[in-house]
């Protein structure tokens, strides 16, 4: 199968589960009283996103039992064990929690846009873009605690999404701590985004096997397959911030570089001796020209800082797909597979 077929299939796997958790959430997190909260809630979710770590949680739910994909009922999954389990629901809890994060690095960031719209805290105001992203993080657990699977797994889920949230806000403050310092390690930055961004991938891929009664040994390889996917995945991220033009980003591009963040990209670069503080003459995103960016760019190119970026998410990626092979063979199994490879070779 080529690559370009690979593609399709993930992009068309997607495509279907985002329309199914998009009426997921319809139903799950309706516009109520009081009108103002709910629709801001509502505003990031309704703003776009592909629903990548919902699909993730959908295919490891088919994998883990060995079914094909798109052949049984999300919301009365069988488990391991006869009992029915909403895995959709499970999967919208997560997708709710991903939103709560985003309001809240928006509002941290001082970013304006996010998926090319005002950030909620522009569209709304600050204070009902904190209460919004509350909301989405109280609900992830609610949504939890409705999927019918046995108590017991249904704690255990529980306890991995608590400790996932508290993992990200560990990952936030190690990249806010991170703009004062200037001998971040490679070590390190991997380290942050872990916590930051990736826990939330092995939180998508474990739960649901949680839910549906596997074994440790199937639970941890799931984990740790989300674990590497979302470490490439953030990486892929920081290659785009600077290779993909700003009206497809959604905002201006080479805001991180411009903003001073660090990422594997610039630590790579500094280690080469280039001066990434001078590379971009601009105070804000906005002051910066796109000439200005791609002269950045080129630096980038030349000391191999981005091919390195790149290599390192293919390393990953690879370690990803090696913790699959606990999983009995399936459609949706390769699924898993053709997605980790698809989350380095995503553009916008």
């Amino acid at each position: 199968m080529t690559n370009e077929t690979k593609e399709a299939r993930v992009l068309d796997a997607i495509r279907e589960r985002r329309d199914l958790v998009n009426a997921a959430i319809d139903e799950e997190l309706p516009i109520q009283h009081p009108e103002r909260l709910y629709e801001a809630t509502r505003y990031i979710l309704e703003a776009g996103g592909k629903r990548l770590r919902p699909t993730v949680a959908t295919l490891a739910a088919e994998a883990v039992t060995g079914v094909e994909p798109m052949s049984t009922d999300f919301r009365a999954f069988p488990s391991l064990d006869g009992v029915d389990v909403d895995v959709m629901r499970a999967a919208v809890a997560i997708e709710v929690i991903q939103s709560f994060t985003l309001i809240h690095d928006d509002i941290m960031d001082e970013d304006e846009l996010r998926r090319g719209v005002p950030a909620v805290h522009e569209q709304y105001d600050t204070s009902t873009a904190i209460l919004a992203g509350d909301t989405l993080y109280s609900k992830g657990f609610e949504f939890m605690t409705e999927t019918g699977a046995d108590p017991a797994n249904g704690l255990e889920a529980m306890r991995m999404l608590a400790t996932t949230c508290t993992e990200i806000c560990e990952g936030q403050a190690l990249d806010v701590s991170f703009e004062s310092r200037d001998d971040i390690l490679p070590e390190e930055y991997l380290e942050m985004v872990e916590l930051k961004t990736a826990v939330l991938y092995g939180a998508s891929a474990a739960t649901p096997a949680l839910l549906l009664g596997a074994d440790d040994a199937v639970v941890d390889a799931l984990y740790q397959y989300g674990i590497d996917s979302g470490r490439a995945f953030q990486i892929q991220d920081d290659v785009l911030d600077l290779t993909v033009p700003s009206a497809d980003l959604g905002k201006q591009r080479g805001s991180d570089l411009v903003e001073g963040k660090e990422t594997l990209i610039t630590l790579h670069a500094r280690q080469e001796g280039v001066d990434v503080d001078g590379l971009v003459d601009a105070d804000t995103p906005a002051d910066a020209t796109e000439a200005a960016i791609d002269d950045a760019v080129a630096t980038l190119e030349d000391v191999g800082s981005i091919a390195y970026a790149r290599e390192t998410a293919e390393d990953l990626t690879e370690r990803s797909k090696g913790h699959l092979e606990v999983l009995p063979e399936s459609g949706s199994r390769e699924l898993l597979e053709d997605l980790a490879d698809y989350l380095i070779v995503r553009g916008y």
